[in-house]
């Protein structure tokens, strides 16, 4: 299962840069898309994530995770743009690296967490599947921009989701006692990518609706809380 739920994150960024280079981009409502995803990482960080792991002691991985993915989302990603943004973005090979990393962290995340508690397993990949669709878009958008072709462009999006089930491979390797510290990164992670990179996004055409879709991924994870244990 742990694998499933990797492969369905992988398939999920492939799938976004599908839609995105079969639709004019003006037609894509990123913001919207951006907004709810951003919902679902902050609720999932605090109702589901946080409450594993122990706050007092590994504080300071929460800290790493949030800084290392400012420093690679300034320094080495792309991030998901907004209405008319892409344009001004490129990428190269250090952000394919930035990219991939990111992937495998994600992968190794829901692995950690469904050996946890295959409830928590499913939360994080609901988290992550959200926020690689705004991201699968932007990929594929400024791939088409640079100049890629389009099977060229599906490839390494391909690639990208294979790296997912690679990541909760290496996770195999983590001893169980590093586990809450894994969450604790991964936590960081998820901050970052909701308040420091998709809430600024898709505010930045603001309108009462993208509040709405922030609440509504919130809401969504309540519901999923709701439903009880996963088997």
């Amino acid at each position: 299962m742990i694998y499933l739920y990797a492969a369905a994150a992988g398939a999920a960024d492939l799938l976004a840069g599908w839609f995105a280079l079969r639709l004019d981009a003006d037609r894509i409502q990123r913001r919207y898309v951006i907004a709810f995803a951003a919902g679902v990482l902050l609720a999932v960080t605090f109702f589901d994530i946080l409450p594993e792991t122990d706050l007092k002691a590994d504080a300071a991985y929460l800290a790493l995770g949030f800084v290392t993915f400012y420093l690679l989302e300034k320094l080495l990603m792309i991030h998901a743009c907004g209405e008319s943004e892409c344009e001004t973005h490129h990428i190269g090979p250090v952000a394919v690296f930035g990219m991939a990393l990111d992937n495998v962290v994600d992968g190794g995340g829901i692995a950690v967490g469904y050996l946890i508690d295959p409830s928590l397993g499913l939360a994080i990949t609901a988290a992550v599947v959200l926020h690689e669709i705004p991201q699968g878009m932007t990929s594929a958008l400024i791939m088409r921009e640079a100049k890629w072709s389009r099977a060229a462009t599906l490839l390494a999006l391909g690639f990208a989701g294979l790296l997912y089930p690679g990541g909760a491979l290496l996770a195999g390797l983590v001893p169980p006692q590093l586990h809450e510290k894994v969450l604790a990164f991964l936590a960081g992670d998820f901050l970052y990518i909701a308040a420091g990179d998709l809430l600024p996004e898709a505010h930045r055409r603001f309108n009462l609706t993208v509040v709405l879709f922030v609440i509504g991924g919130m809401a969504f994870v309540l519901a999923l809380q709701l439903l009880g244990p996963v088997a």
